[in-house]
């Protein structure tokens, strides 16, 4: 795939963000990972709520990773990984005598930034752990998006139960309320609108089917944020193109003249994921106007090539200034990285 179509340009100070720059949450656990912040603009700067994927220090001969408990308290689980009935051939997930189990634990975490580019935990913010029984293997990929005084956090809920998307929101980041689960297993990559829309909410959601369909983005309709309906397909993956095995939305869609403009992520079936966008009607965001032919964005960089999970960018937050687009983004399933876009320049491509 040509990389002359990568129009994205890239911080000098890449990654901004690594395993070693936190501190794990936990005595006895490490941290594995950095993920796909959701973005937000809170007290005059930018903050990210970071996905940070722990696990307990790996032994020779031993697989070990925590899942909590839906009363509380966490579970460490070691299994021998010479074991026939262990599958450990991905990275992220196990399976352990027809079980799934996630190799790491992910919760979230609040970071600030006065300049977009130097980011500190502050005090009497986050962590966020799962909580309940359909959030025992923990929370990850928050979105978040801000209607009024709101910030309403949409996170992948992961148990053994499946994948689901949760509701939590807040007004001062430091008290929430809890919404439960408002798409079902299995749905993932859920984010609100901005704006309401004749009166309506709207939200990007992907359900998945291991039979029939495919994992492909959908929209779908409230009228109080909580309850869902009226759901439409809007893009689905596409044959012996870069987003040919999956696709799935990032932040809330960004509101231009054109009309709105949405970045989402895509997969080949090699596992390389890029970014691309879509073009909605301003009026009806279920009509689609316009769709990357070739991804804005590719993992070209090493540390996008390279890490716990090689060949990937992949975002769920950002944050506008006029006519550029700041896209924090995931790098290689470690990383935490951040890239600017012209906004016309990525509706020219369309």
């Amino acid at each position: 795939m040509p990389t002359s179509f990568d129009i994205s340009t890239r911080f000098e100070q890449n990654p901004l963000l690594s395993p070693p720059d936190l501190q794990p949450s936990t005595p006895g656990l490490e941290i594995a990972c950095l993920l796909n912040p959701g973005v937000f603009r809170y007290q005059g700067k930018i903050w990210l709520i970071l996905r940070v994927a722990e696990r307990p220090p790996q032994q020779e001969g031993r697989i070990s990773f925590p899942v909590l408990k839906p009363e509380g308290g966490m579970e460490i689980i070691q299994l021998p990984a010479d074991d026939p009935d262990l599958d450990a051939s991905d990275p992220r997930v196990i399976n352990f005598r027809g079980v799934d189990y996630l190799t790491t634990l992910s919760h979230l975490r609040l970071l600030s930034s006065e300049d977009g580019v130097l980011f500190r935990e502050e005090p009497g913010y986050g962590p966020l752990w799962g909580q309940g029984l359909y959030e025992t293997f923990g929370i990850e990929d928050c979105r978040v998006s801000q209607l009024d005084a709101e910030y309403y956090l949409t996170f992948t809920a992961v148990s053994p139960n499946g994948v689901a998307v949760g509701l939590r929101t807040t007004q001062n980041w430091q008290d929430f309320v809890h919404h439960g689960l408002i798409f079902p297993p299995h749905n993932k990559d859920c984010a609100l609108f901005e704006t309401k829309i004749g009166g309506n909410y709207y939200a990007f959601h992907r359900p998945s089917s291991v039979d029939l369909g495919g994992n492909y983005i959908w929209l779908a309709r409230s009228p109080d944020g909580i309850h869902w309906g009226e759901h439409k397909l809007i893009a689905r993956t596409r044959s012996n193109y870069w987003d040919s095995r999956r696709v799935g939305a990032g932040a809330a869609p960004i509101r231009t003249d054109k009309g709105w403009l949405a970045i989402y992520h895509g997969a080949d079936a090699n596992h390389h994921y890029c970014l691309g966008a879509l073009l909605l009607d301003l009026e009806d965001p279920s009509i689609v106007l316009g769709r990357s032919e070739h991804p804005i964005m590719e993992p070209t960089a090493p540390y996008e090539r390279t890490g716990f999970f090689g060949h990937v960018v992949f975002t769920n937050g950002h944050v506008v200034d006029g006519d550029r687009l700041t896209i924090y983004y995931g790098a290689a399933d470690e990383h935490v990285c951040g890239a600017h876009f012209s906004i016309h320049e990525i509706l020219d491509t369309l």
